[in-house]
């Protein structure tokens, strides 16, 4: 069944949008069903679950970290994490540079930008990103690669367009020379055809992969 919803999502999306198989709360053979159906971009929402996964399969997987990230936990994914999505303060990012530098890493990371109407999701406005951005390019063990973030949870897709078509359009208003920010995350499995449309090139899809949420 997964191998099967995974070859329906992949159909939907351009060839170069990156696929991230949301995995939380997945056991290990749903993950190896998608694994061998050649998926190798994994999210994770939580650093315990994600350590623990990533040790016992295989070791080509691309671990993505998507949840809120405490920076006291940083230390737990860096020699392994491929990217990590919600950095969220410069704190964050500073504590994620020093944990690369300890294990001889450059780590990939989007920036959290706040697009949402709700107050509970996290995020950096416009004004917050610059300045990690410009400060960022001291830190020598991180690399920003892009920005994320999650639209309203509303059915009005005028809205939730409004939101995907900004977050493109800061992307490429924050671009600096040493700051390509060549991806886009956003997008879900509930609305990730309506991000694509508006520029996503990385979309985390779980439940149309996997199922309903264990």
């Amino acid at each position: 069944m997964i191998a099967e919803n995974l070859n329906k999502v992949l159909n939907t999306i351009p060839s170069e949008v990156t696929l991230v198989a949301v995995s939380k709360t997945k056991p290990n053979s749903a993950i190896i069903e998608a694994y061998e159906s050649g998926q190798r971009v994994f999210g994770e929402n939580k650093v315990q679950d994600m350590a623990a996964k990533a040790e016992a399969l295989p070791k080509d997987i691309q671990w993505h970290m998507i949840g809120h990230l405490q920076g006291n936990k940083v230390k737990y994914i860096a020699s392994f994490v491929s990217l990590i999505h919600g950095i969220d303060s410069l704190k964050l990012l500073k504590e994620v540079n020093k944990r690369a530098a300890q294990n001889d890493r450059v780590i990939d990371c989007l920036l959290q930008i706040h697009i949402a109407q709700e107050e509970t999701k996290f995020g950096l406005d416009k004004s917050e990103a610059q300045a990690v951005i410009s400060i960022a390019e001291d830190l020598k063990n991180i690399r920003i690669v892009g920005l994320m973030g999650m639209a309203t949870n509303t059915s009005d897709e005028a809205q939730v367009r409004k939101e995907f078509a900004g977050l493109k359009d800061l992307s490429v208003k924050l671009k600096t020379e040493n700051c390509q920010l060549t991806i886009v995350s956003m997008g879900m499995s509930g609305d990730y055809l309506l991000a694509i449309k508006e520029g996503s090139t990385m979309v985390r899809v779980g439940s149309a992969i996997f199922g309903a949420r264990n």
